[in-house]
């Protein structure tokens, strides 16, 4: 796909005409109306690129995404720098009033709409070709992706919300109530149905970080795992291991991370990143929201905002870092991960990297522990450069990895109450990858699930998983209250916190949300 986003206005202008006197009716005949504007190729590609363009917006993928979840996933604590409403989100001390969750909610709406737009829009289009038959099926299969995965965040963070389906700005429409759980979850499953049977298996690489025919079985499959329809999320799931898919672990743990060799057969659906090069025009306004305004090019501003040596916002936690010593599978004997290092900065103890520079012309430099403590290592330069200096990062976000595949599948086994070599093969397969000593057995159910979650927290630290893991696994609250009082003598987790708090945006906005909000929370 391109890494400029084209701002495709199209029905967003048109949506909002002033009136006139009812004795004025004048057309301009040379004005492009929402019937007339949506008539080519051409303009549906650019709608439909718009549509991933919200992956970037406020409260996205951009910026706040990474913020939002390794701070609520206490993967994550604040340094000095990190101030305002982030500071909140990691005291866990915000309402329904918190700017980046209420950016995050209107971003993931906005993605709907879009996919609304385009939906409404491709289906009435007569291509004129057979090409363009094929493209119509295809972005019509990638904004029911798009939509999909903007309802899976959704339900999953907030649960009951309103379900807007459709394209029109009736009242009906703009005040839906609030769907029930399994609407939405029904409504997810058939756009992922739709997308996987019209979308290809890939693209050519002008059009990488498009929506796949395997992106979609992924997250369907994911969607299935959520709802606890374990034999469904199996069947899907296992489709990726199979032809005609050909994904496969990375040999490279970091490159996952970084700008080389970032597009490999281990991604699944991933966040298409620029590399910056200046402060010029196109790269400097995106905590601003200006991601898509005049050409801007997509970016992701974590390394300079989590890096030790530039911003510094965050640290990694050291309950995160400890979770990376624990006893080896063969031997009993205390062993530290492999992933320690290619996951954070830290001292040898700990297993985290003790050297950045390596490759800088100078040679590689000791990682000034006692005075920096531990960092993320994870979507850094610090290799190559001994300062980024930077706001906007070109290393792509993992949204789905062929990783996170397996760890699923295995899961879902494991959750059926079987242990055997199925689940056992797909765990030591990821650990394999980084060397780590398989496991001989997993054992009981509940000893193979506590396997589990840890190798899921080993594999996927700073990927912004471990919230949305800990929450459907019901033990959030227990797991990070007991982390933060080891930490920092507090208990904020409240079983409120279970669902994030419908923004006060939309409960003014909305009658029908109003009403149905207890506790001006959820």
């Amino acid at each position: 796909m391109k890494k400029y986003i084209k701002y495709l206005l199209g029905a967003g202008l048109l949506l909002s005409a002033g009136s006139c006197k009812k004795n004025l009716d004048i057309q301009n005949k040379n004005a492009y109306t929402y019937d007339t504007y949506f008539a080519s190729d051409k303009v549906l590609n650019q709608a439909t690129i718009a549509t991933y363009a919200t992956l970037l917006h406020n409260g996205m993928w951009a910026r706040d995404w990474y913020f939002i979840f390794d701070l609520l996933g206490y993967e994550a604590k604040n340094d000095q720098p990190l101030q305002g409403d982030m500071l909140n989100l990691a005291q866990y001390n915000f309402g329904n009033n918190q700017p980046t969750l209420d950016a995050m909610w209107a971003s993931l709406y906005r993605m709907v709409f879009r996919a609304n737009v385009l939906i409404d829009r491709a289906s009435v289009w007569i291509p004129g070709s057979a090409a363009e038959i094929a493209h119509q099926k295809q972005y019509i299969a990638e904004a029911k992706f798009l939509r999909a995965y903007a309802y899976f965040n959704l339900v999953s963070l907030y649960g009951r919300v309103p379900l807007r389906i459709s394209y029109t700005q009736t009242i009906n429409n703009l005040e839906q109530p609030r769907a029930s759980v399994a609407e939405i979850w029904a409504f997810v499953e058939t756009d992922l149905r739709d997308a996987q049977a019209e979308l290809p298996v890939a693209f050519a690489n002008a059009d990488l970080g498009r929506a796949t025919k395997g992106a979609a079985t992924a997250l369907l499959g994911k969607a299935y795992l959520y709802q606890m329809k374990y034999p469904l999320a199996v069947t899907e799931l296992t489709k990726l291991t199979q032809a005609p898919y050909t994904y496969t672990l990375s040999a490279s743990y970091n490159d996952l991370f970084s700008t080389t060799n970032q597009n490999n057969r281990e991604n699944v659906f991933q966040i298409m990143n620029q590399t910056w090069t200046d402060w010029g025009i196109g790269s400097q306004y995106y905590v601003f929201g200006g991601q898509e305004i005049n050409g801007k090019a997509t970016h992701s501003g974590r390394a300079q905002e989590y890096g030790f040596n530039d911003w510094s916002n965050v640290f990694i936690t050291t309950t995160a870092v400890k979770a990376f010593t624990y006893p080896n599978p063969q031997t009993g004997v205390t062993y530290v991960d492999p992933r320690a290092a290619f996951t954070f900065y830290g001292d040898a103890a700990s297993g985290g990297q003790t050297q950045y520079c390596q490759q800088c012309t100078g040679g590689a430099i000791a990682y000034p522990f006692a005075a920096k403590g531990y960092h993320y290592l994870k979507y850094q330069y610090y290799n190559s450069i001994a300062v980024y200096g930077g706001p906007q990062s070109g290393i792509n976000g993992q949204v789905i990895r062929y990783a996170d595949v397996l760890l699923l599948l295995a899961e879902a086994y494991i959750q059926q109450g079987d242990t055997g070599n199925e689940p056992l093969g797909l765990i030591n397969q990821v650990r394999g990858r980084v060397g780590a000593p398989a496991y001989p057995i997993l054992g009981n159910q509940t000893n193979a699930f506590s396997i589990l979650m840890r190798e899921r927290q080993l594999e996927l630290t700073g990927e912004q998983s471990r919230y949305f893991d800990l929450i459907r696994w019901g033990i959030a609250k227990q797991t990070i209250n007991a982390q933060r009082l080891i930490e920092d003598g507090t208990q904020p987790f409240q079983d409120r916190n279970m669902l994030l708090p419908i923004p006060i945006s939309e409960k003014n906005a909305n009658p029908n949300v109003a009403k149905d909000i207890s506790n001006d929370w959820n």
